[in-house]
Order: structure tokens, then sequence, then C-alpha cells
């Protein structure tokens, strides 16, 4: 790989109470980042690999506040542009008994006005891989455009999380925009449910059905696992069991150890396992975000298949005498 891997998309100040209470009752407040591509971006960096976060924020103490925050966890923030007229976004978490409610105020952001020129930009020309989700393409008309020219320009192969944000939409509008992305990517990554509620599809050949094209396409299905289709081949890695205490967070985590597992060489299974490796250390945690393993642990996730507790079903092998190719070379129709 030539250069690192660019996350491209919006990442907020997110507020949240310092004990747990009600917002409104809490006598302090915390002030961090949030962002889907930047938790990936985090990840990886925290992986050891060579990530930067490419964005905007606004010129005020929120968005000093996001950038020193990614920077502090290892994430180059050299392509983040300081926008002098739009706020950084804001999202609040509201505790509650009945569980946590959350507030978006992103509506005219900084990183709403992200526009096809980002692309061209030398912090996503210099990548060996581009990372957006399809949060970014709901933002705006700007941001939809800047999404299609990554995934059709003269750019880096590209992974696309779907990360089907309902709210972030205009009513039927998510399905067909989705699916039209989807299927200019390199590597997709989408949920079962998710895919279920967008396109009607229930099981995991059901949605290689209708992206037959993306070279790697991941299926990720909670805690049954998850199947990467790469051309006619098939290979489902389960879950490893986990004591859940907050979901949030988890796909980006996955998202990143899949794609760490990609930059390391490992095999299909691998890049799995590494990703539900990630996403468990997420699961144990309250946040997004989690301290990734340290050179040596997990080795014997990667290497001993989770159905040694003889309740899961096996990872499908490669055929005998089939070699795969480094995961993200593949550019379909890209300089």
């Amino acid at each position: 790989m030539r250069g690192p891997v660019a996350c491209v998309g919006e990442t907020m100040a997110l507020l949240v109470p310092s004990g747990p209470l009600p917002l409104e009752e809490a006598p302090h407040v915390s002030v961090t980042a949030a962002g889907a591509e930047s938790n990936v971006a985090c990840t990886l960096a925290g992986l050891g690999h060579s990530a930067a976060w490419v964005s905007a924020v606004g010129d005020d103490p929120f968005g000093r506040v996001v950038t020193r925050t990614l920077a502090e966890r290892g994430v180059d923030v050299s392509g983040v542009r300081v926008d002098p007229d739009r706020p950084t976004g804001l999202l609040a978490k509201d505790p509650r008994p009945s569980g946590s409610t959350v507030h978006y105020y992103r509506s005219g952001s900084a990183a709403s006005a992200l526009g096809p020129d980002t692309a061209d930009t030398p912090a996503v020309r210099g990548a060996g891989l581009v990372h957006l989700s399809g949060i970014t393409p709901a933002l705006s008309p700007a941001c939809g455009a800047l999404a299609e020219r990554l995934l059709t320009g003269p750019a880096p192969p590209v992974s696309f999380d779907v990360n089907h944000r309902a709210r972030l939409w205009p009513p039927g509008r998510a399905a067909g925009r989705l699916l039209e992305l989807a299927r200019l990517a390199d590597v997709v990554l989408v949920g079962r449910d998710e895919a279920e509620e967008l396109w009607g599809t229930a099981t995991a050949p059901q949605v290689r059905a209708l992206l037959p094209e993306v070279p790697r396409l991941v299926v990720k299905d909670a805690e049954r696992g998850a199947t990467e289709f790469s051309g006619e081949r098939a290979v489902h890695v389960p879950s490893p069991a986990v004591e859940v205490v907050e979901p949030v967070g988890a796909g980006d985590a996955f998202a990143a150890g899949y794609l760490a597992g990609g930059l390391r060489g490992l095999d299909t299974a691998g890049r799995l396992r590494l990703g539900h490796l990630c996403a468990g250390r997420v699961l144990r945690v309250v946040g997004d975000l989690a301290a990734p393993p340290r050179d040596g642990q997990g080795e014997a996730v990667l290497v001993e298949p989770h159905e040694r507790r003889g309740d899961r079903a096996p990872a499908q092998p490669a055929p005998a005498g089939e070699r795969e190719e480094e995961p993200w070379r593949t550019q379909r129709g890209k300089a």
C-alpha cells in the first residue's frame, strides 16, 4: 500500500454528562468527539496503521476539541479544513433509566459543506485506501457529490460502510441511493438487518445477489457472525460470545479491524476474526471506542477458529491451491 487509510466524513463534538444523570440535571458535561469514519481512523491508528481523518470543522472550540482528540489518538488531521463561516456539528447524549437518547445539531455544519473537491486534496489522493460511510451522502447534496466522486473518480480503492441512518434521509430516498453507491465500491460492509430494512434482503446470500459485482462484500449479522463474499467464494466466521455493555461504535470497530486485517495480509477468515475482536472490545465498554488489541494480543483468535468451542459452524475454506489477492488492490473503473 502506498499511503495511509483516509477516512472521510463528519465528526461531531460529543456532549456527555459526567455521571449517569439526565442531561438537564447533570452538573458537569464532558466534551469529546464522535463520528463513524473517525472511529475507524482511531481504531486503525490504535492497531498501528497509518490513518488520516479528512473532513471540516468550524473555527470554534468544539472543532478544536475534535481535532485535538483525534490527533491525540494518533490520527493524521492535516487534511481537516477549518471553516470560518460554519459551526462544528454537535451530538448530545442524554442518559435515562429507559436508555440513552441522542440529540443531533448538525444541520448547516462545516462538514455538511464538504464537496467533490475534497477528493482532490493531498490527504485523499495520497491515500492507499479511502473509507467512507452512508452517513456522508445523507448530510447534503454536496456531500452526496463527494461520495460519488470518491467512488467513481481517479481515487484510491474505496471501502464503503452502508451505515444507514434513517433520520438523516428524506422519506423513500435512502434505499436506492445507498444501493447505487454500494455498487461502486471496492469493499462494502453492511449489516444483514440494515440490508433487510433498506432492500428487503433477509439473508447474506440475498445481499450478495443484489451486489454481485462488488469485489469484496462483508455482511455482518450481529451475534451470528460475518460473511465475506469475493467472486463466487463465501467465507463465514461466527462471532465470539461477548457480554454486551453498549453496542454503539461496534460496527466501526469491526470495519477497522477487518481493514487492518487486509493491510496485514491476513486471509479472509483472519480479516473477519480481527474485525470481531475489535468489535468485541467496544461492545464491552460504554462509548464509541475501546483500546484495540496490542501486538500479540488476540493471536489465538486469529489463528484458532472460534468453532473449536464446539457450538459454531466452521469458516468455509478456500478451494485447494487458491491464492487470495491483496484485498484492496481492485479498482474498478479507476485510473
